[in-house]
C-alpha cells in the first residue's frame, strides 16, 4: 500500500517532462523552410522556432461551421509561423551568398503567407504581434527584396488582413489585392441570454441525406451570425506606391484567383442558407469573373447548399467544379460537371465532362467539350495548344488512367497514355516535371534533344521496387512511349529525389544539355541537404549544409526488413536499432511497434515495397524513434494490409487480417533476436490507435502493452463510414460491430495507455471516443490510463503536451513493458488464434447508435496536420 501511495503522488497533476535524452531531441531547434525566387538566383531561409507554449493553444477561438477562428487575430486559429527571413544569392558555383535578413518590422513579430512577386522584386507576408489591442490582427507587409528592407503596404493603421479564408495575391509585379477586415465592423454578435426559440432540424420532404462525423458545426443562428462577422472581407487593391481601392462589396470571399494574363479575376464567395449538419465547403457557393480593377462581368454558377452528397467514395458536388484559368492560356477557364448527379452508384458514361470557355463570351456563346471521362476527373497538367494531360481514376477499382489531349485540335483524337492500378506503385511512370511561367503559373516543360524533333517531357517518379525506391527522371518521348533514364537515385548508400526544374527561367522548350535540377540527398544517418545539378556534365553543387537535428542518435542502425503473413502476403517494416547495439552481444531489446493499417484490392499490390532504406531517419516530436535514445528496438510501419479482392470488402475480414499482420511482425523481430518475446508494445495514432485497441483485444498474446493516441473505439459512433469504408452501419451491421474495440473491452487485460487532445475536431475521433473506452475498460476492471490533453486538437503542439505525452508514453513503456514479468510466450502458445476464432471470439452483440458518421482523415489546419503525420509516419 506504502509503494502505491508514494507512486501516485509522485505521479502529481501537472505537465511532466520525459528523460532528457528524449526531451533534448524534442528541443533540437529545427530546420528552415526553403523558397526560391521566380528567377531561380535567390532562396530565402524562412526560420522557425520550436514548440509553442501552452498559452499559444488556450487563446480563445470560435468553431464555427467545420473551421476554427481566431477572433483576436481573425485568422485561422493555431497558426504556425516564421521567425525570420534570410535571403541569400545562389551564385554561379552553386554555393550560397551571404544571409541578407529581411528587416523593419517588430521584434518578435511571427510572420506568415511569405510569397513572391512574380518578378522577385518582392516579397509580401503577413505580421502580427501578440497584444491586447489591435497589435494581434495580421498587417500585410512588402520587403524589397535587394535591399531587404520591409515596410507595411498600408500606409493606415486601421487596414488589417482578413485571414478566415483566404489573405493575398500578387495581380501584377507591384499590386496585391488583399483580404482585409471591413473598416466598417463594428463589435462582435452578443450571444442573446434568451433564445429566441428552440433548435430545430427538419426532413419532412423525406430527403436521403448521410454525412460523415463532421465536427465544429454552426449550431444556431447566433453562430451563423458569428461566423459571417468573422468571414466577412472587404477585397482591397494596394499598390507599392500607396494607392489603395475597394473593390467589390463586402461577401464571404473564399478564393481569389487573377487570370494569368492579370486582365481577371476568378472570384468565389458562400452564402446563406447555411447549415447545422455539413461544414462551409458545402454550403451555397458563387463564382464569378471580375475585371482585375474589379467590375463584374459575369456569373459562372451559384451551387445550392450540398447537405446530400453521397458518402461513397468518388461522389461529389452536383454543378460545375474545379473551376480554374488554363495555365498556359492568358485567359482562358475550364471547369467539370458531374453526369451522375454526384453519386458514385450511378452508372453512367460518360460520368464527368471538362469544359472549356472564355472569361467574357459573346452572345450564344456556348461552353465547348474539352473531353469526357467514364471515371471521376483527377486533374489536368497543362503544356500548350497540342499537349495537356488528363487524369481519371476510380477508388473502387483503384483505376487510374492518364490521357493525352491536345487542346487546341479537334481533329486530335484523345489517347490513353497510362491506364493502371494506383496500388501498384512498381509500374508508376512518374508525374511530368512542371516549370514555372512569366505569368507565375506551371505548365508541363517540354524538353527538346539536338537533331531530334520529338516531343519530350521529364517524368519524375518515386522508382518503387522490391528493393525500395529509387527516385528517377526519365526523358519520356510523348508520341513514341520511348523512355530514356536521364537521372537516377543512388542505389547504395543514399536516397535522392528531384525537387524542381531551375533552368525554367526562358519561355520555348527546355535544351536537354542546358537541364539543370534541384535534388535532394540523404541517407540513414545523414540528414537531407539540397544540391543543383546540372547538363551536359551532371556536376553537382551541395547549396546547404544543415547541421545534423540530433547527433545523439547519429548512428542509429535502420533496416527494411521483409517477411510473409501466413495467408502468403509478403509485408515490409523498417527496423531500427539504437546506436551501438549488437545483438550478439547485448542480446534482445524491449521493442515498440508503431503502425497504421491500410486497405488493398490485391494480395500483389499490397506486398510491394514503400520506401527506402536509405531514406534519412526524420525524427518528429511525438515519434516512436524518440525512444531508440532509450535502448528500444523499434519496428515502424510494419505493413498492415486489410485485402478485399474482387467484390470482397476489405473490412469484412478486418480482424482476421490485422491479427495475421502484427503475428507476422512479432515473429519477425523475435527470430532476429533484436526483440526479447515478452516485452514488445505495440502503438499508433488515429487509426493506429484504433488499431492497437484491437490487437490488444484479440491478440493479446502478441504484446505485453499498448499506446493509443486519439483513436475511435466505437464504430457505431459513426454509423454512416468511417476511414475508408462506406457502407452504412444498417449496410455492413456485423462489420461495424465486429472492428469495435469497444465492444471487445471485456476482453482487453494488458495495460492500455489512452491520449487524446480535449478539441479533436478530426471528423470520426471525437474525445468522447476515448473517454467512453476508458469507463468500459474500467468497468471490466482493465489496467488502462487515460490522459486528456487540454486545447489539443487531433495532433499534438504544445511543448507542454507534447512533452508529457512523451512522459507518459515513457513511463507506461518502463513500468508494463521493460519491467514485464509474465510469460508471454506461453500465452503465444496458448492463445494462438486463426483468423476464423478471432473472428468468432469477439465479444459484445448490443449496439449502441448515435452521433453521427465520421472519417479518420484530418480536417485541421496544415500544422496540425503535419504533427499528425510524423506521428503516422515515423
Amino acid at each position: 500500500m506504502f509503494f502505491h501511495a508514494v507512486e501516485n503522488a509522485s505521479l502529481g497533476s501537472g505537465y511532466r517532462l520525459p528523460p532528457t535524452e528524449i526531451k533534448d531531441i524534442v528541443d533540437a531547434p529545427p530546420l528552415p523552410a526553403l523558397s526560391f525566387s521566380p528567377q531561380r538566383d535567390k532562396i530565402l531561409f524562412l526560420k522557425r522556432r520550436s514548440l509553442p507554449p501552452l498559452a499559444e493553444l488556450a487563446r480563445p477561438e470560435e468553431k464555427l461551421a467545420g473551421i476554427r477562428i481566431d477572433g483576436k487575430c481573425n485568422s485561422r486559429s493555431r497558426m504556425s509561423f516564421y521567425t525570420g527571413i534570410g535571403i541569400h544569392q545562389l551564385l554561379q558555383d552553386g554555393s550560397l551568398g551571404p544571409e541578407k535578413e529581411v528587416h523593419g518590422f517588430p521584434d518578435g513579430a511571427k510572420i506568415n503567407f511569405v510569397s513572391w512577386s512574380r518578378d522577385g522584386r518582392y516579397l509580401s507576408f503577413s505580421i502580427r504581434i501578440d497584444e491586447e489591442d489591435n497589435s494581434s490582427k495580421l498587417r500585410v507587409w512588402v520587403a524589397d527584396v535587394e535591399t531587404g528592407i520591409a515596410k507595411p503596404l498600408f500606409q493606415s493603421p486601421d487596414i488589417f488582413l482578413n485571414a478566415v479564408f483566404d489573405n493575398f495575391v500578387w495581380v501584377d509585379g507591384s499590386t496585391l489585392l488583399v483580404f482585409t477586415i471591413p473598416l466598417s465592423r463594428g463589435d462582435p454578435p452578443k450571444r442573446p441570454l434568451v433564445p429566441s426559440g428552440p433548435k430545430i432540424q427538419s426532413n419532412e420532404q423525406k430527403n436521403v441525406v448521410q454525412v460523415r462525423t463532421f465536427q465544429d458545426l454552426l449550431k444556431d443562428e447566433y453562430d451563423e451570425d458569428l461566423f459571417d462577422y468573422y468571414a466577412t472581407t472587404q477585397l482591397v487593391l494596394a499598390s507599392l506606391d500607396g494607392t489603395v481601392k475597394e473593390i467589390g462589396p463586402p461577401a464571404v470571399y473564399t478564393s481569389i484567383d487573377p487570370s494569368p494574363d492579370q486582365k481577371y479575376l476568378l472570384v468565389s464567395s458562400i452564402h446563406r442558407p447555411y447549415s447545422f449538419i455539413v461544414p462551409c465547403g458545402r454550403f451555397r457557393k458563387k463564382v464569378d469573373v471580375w475585371t482585375t480593377d474589379g467590375k463584374f462581368v459575369r456569373e459562372l454558377c451559384d451551387l445550392p447548399l450540398a447537405e446530400d452528397v453521397p458518402i461513397a467514395f468518388n461522389s461529389v458536388r452536383k454543378g460545375m467544379r474545379s473551376i480554374n484559368w488554363r495555365a498556359d492560356k492568358p485567359s482562358t477557364l475550364y471547369w467539370v460537371e458531374t453526369q451522375d448527379g454526384g453519386d458514385a452508384k450511378v452508372e453512367v458514361s460518360p460520368r464527368d465532362v471538362i469544359y472549356t470557355q472564355s472569361p467574357d463570351p459573346c452572345d450564344g456563346e456556348e461552353p465547348k467539350v474539352l473531353h469526357k471521362l467514364d471515371l471521376r476527373f483527377g486533374g489536368i497538367s497543362w503544356c500548350d495548344d497540342s499537349l495537356a494531360l488528363v487524369y481519371e481514376s476510380w477508388y473502387k477499382t483503384r483505376r487510374t488512367r492518364t490521357w493525352v489531349i491536345s487542346p487546341g485540335s479537334e481533329d486530335a483524337s484523345p489517347r490513353i497514355l497510362f491506364d493502371r492500378s494506383s496500388e501498384d506503385v512498381y509500374s508508376d511512370p512518374g508525374s511530368p516535371m512542371m516549370r514555372r511561367t512569366h505569368a507565375g503559373t506551371y505548365v508541363i516543360a517540354k524538353v527538346k534533344k539536338e537533331g531530334d524533333g520529338g516531343t519530350y517531357i521529364l517524368l519524375n517518379g518515386s522508382g518503387a521496387t522490391p528493393e525500395g525506391n529509387i527516385p528517377f527522371l526519365d526523358l519520356f518521348g510523348i508520341n513514341t512511349g520511348s523512355k530514356q533514364r536521364i537521372w537516377e537515385s543512388d542505389k547504395e548508400k543514399y536516397y535522392e529525389t528531384v525537387v524542381a526544374l531551375m533552368s525554367d527561367q526562358n519561355e520555348g522548350d527546355l535544351c536537354i544539355d542546358q537541364l539543370k535540377i534541384l535534388t535532394s540527398k540523404e541517407s540513414k544517418t545523414e540528414n537531407t541537404q539540397y544540391y543543383i545539378q546540372s547538363w551536359p556534365d551532371k556536376k553537382v553543387y551541395q547549396i546547404t549544409n544543415f547541421p545534423h537535428p540530433y547527433p545523439q542518435l547519429a548512428s542509429l542502425q535502420k533496416e527494411m526488413v521483409r517477411y510473409q503473413r501466413k495467408d502468403g502476403v509478403q509485408l515490409t517494416a523498417t527496423l531500427y536499432l539504437p546506436p551501438g547495439y549488437d545483438p550478439s552481444k547485448d542480446g534482445p531489446l524491449p521493442c515498440l511497434v508503431w503502425s497504421y493499417p491500410g486497405e488493398f484490392k490485391s494480395k500483389d499490390a499490397a506486398g510491394q515495397v514503400r520506401g527506402s532504406p536509405n531514406e534519412f531517419a526524420g525524427i518528429g516530436p511525438t515519434s516512436a524513434l524518440l525512444w531508440l535514445a532509450r535502448r528500444f528496438a523499434i519496428l515502424s510501419g510494419p505493413t498492415i494490409p486489410i485485402i478485399g479482392e474482387g467484390d470482397e470488402e476489405a473490412n469484412d475480414r478486418y480482424v482476421e487480417q490485422l491479427v495475421a499482420s502484427a503475428e507476422a511482425a512479432v515473429e519477425e523481430v523475435i527470430r532476429r533476436g533484436v526483440a526479447h518475446p515478452n516485452k514488445i508494445a505495440v502503438g499508433g495514432h488515429s487509426y493506429g490507435a484504433f488499431m492497437t485497441a484491437n490487437l490488444l483485444a484479440h491478440a493479446p498474446h502478441l504484446f505485453c502493452c499498448g499506446i493509443a493516441r486519439s483513436g475511435a473505439y466505437n464504430r457505431t459512433l459513426t454509423p454512416f463510414g468511417f476511414q475508408n469504408e462506406d457502407r452504412t452501419l444498417w449496410e455492413a451491421t456485423s462489420t461495424y460491430v465486429e472492428m469495435s474495440p469497444f465492444m471487445s473491452a471485456n476482453k482487453i487485460k494488458k495495460p492500455i495507455l489512452l491520449i487524446h487532445g480535449e478539441e479533436d475536431n478530426n471528423p470520426g475521433t471525437l474525445t468522447m471516443q476515448s473517454d467512453r473506452f476508458f469507463n468500459a475498460l474500467k468497468g471490466h476492471g482493465a489496467l488502462c490510463r487515460l490522459v486528456v490533453l487540454p486545447f489539443e486538437s487531433h495532433g499534438y503542439a504544445a511543448r507542454e503536451s507534447i512533452m508529457h505525452v512523451l512522459w507518459e508514453t515513457d513511463r507506461w513503456l518502463q513500468k508494463y513493458c521493460i519491467s514485464n514479468s509474465s510469460d508471454i510466450v506461453a500465452d503465444r502458445d496458448d492463445c494462438k488464434v486463426d483468423g476464423n476464432k478471432a473472428k468468432d471470439d469477439l465479444g459484445g452483440k448490443a449496439v449502441s447508435v448515435g452521433g453521427e458518421g465520421g472519417q479518420e482523415q484530418d480536417d485541421v489546419d496544415q500544422d496540425e496536420f503535419l504533427v499528425t503525420l510524423r506521428s503516422l509516419l515515423w
